[in-house]
């Protein structure tokens, strides 16, 4: 009797916690974006009006982090023993390494709120490591996630072919396009939306 209740529980938290996840990340990008400049020169420094978004937008990665990681961690457990084993490392590796990106990310943000005058290198060290290394790797987990939904049923094929539009995205436009880090939390979104309305089902 646990074990059944335990699968049924399963969708419920990956739902959840994506959710979560997707709403603390995507504010968390936008308050970066916003007070932190991505420009050069004089127009680079920091608002002092603005340092509170920073702030704010450091505090809440962490959090983001661990709900994501409690969804991979539901996704995973609600395929079972389904799951193939490749695409299963894929899946894991591409998780850990966006998380422990975008946390160093953060950190490279927090070094410009502690300047008064914001460094090239610091500001473009965050954008880098943020752009290039985390939306990449998410790109990364967003096909394996699909592909796996896909092959065990768990995702319709629109679902499947919007995370491969979503990773292709972010692969190929992800560093030159702004605000196109935004595209991963709002997958993230969809599909939990799409997990918790099967279960309700």
């Amino acid at each position: 009797m646990e074990p059944t209740s335990e699968r049924l529980r399963t969708p419920w938290a990956a739902g959840m916690a994506g959710i979560a996840f997707a709403v603390l990340l995507a504010v968390a990008i936008v308050l970066m974006r916003i007070a932190v400049p991505s420009g050069n020169g004089a127009e680079a420094a920091i608002d002092p009006d603005r340092r509170w978004a920073v702030r704010l937008a450091l505090e809440i990665v962490p959090f983001a982090g661990i709900f994501f990681l409690w969804f991979m961690g539901a996704l995973r457990a609600h395929t079972g023993e389904a799951e193939d084993k490749f695409l299963a490392t894929v899946f894991l590796g591409s998780g850990f390494v966006f998380v422990a990106t975008l946390f160093v990310a953060a950190g490279a943000a927090g070094t410009v709120l502690a300047q008064d005058t914001p460094s090239d290198f610091g500001r473009h060290y965050a954008y880098t490591v943020l752009a290039t290394y985390s939306m990449r790797m998410a790109a990364v987990f967003v096909f394996s996630t699909s592909t796996i939904g896909r092959r065990l049923g768990v995702f319709p094929r629109p679902l499947a072919l919007l995370g491969a539009v979503v990773a292709l995205v972010l692969i190929v436009v992800g560093s030159g396009v702004p605000w196109s880090e935004l595209v991963f939390p709002a997958w993230a979104l969809v599909v939990s939306v799409h997990i918790l309305r099967t279960r309700l089902r």
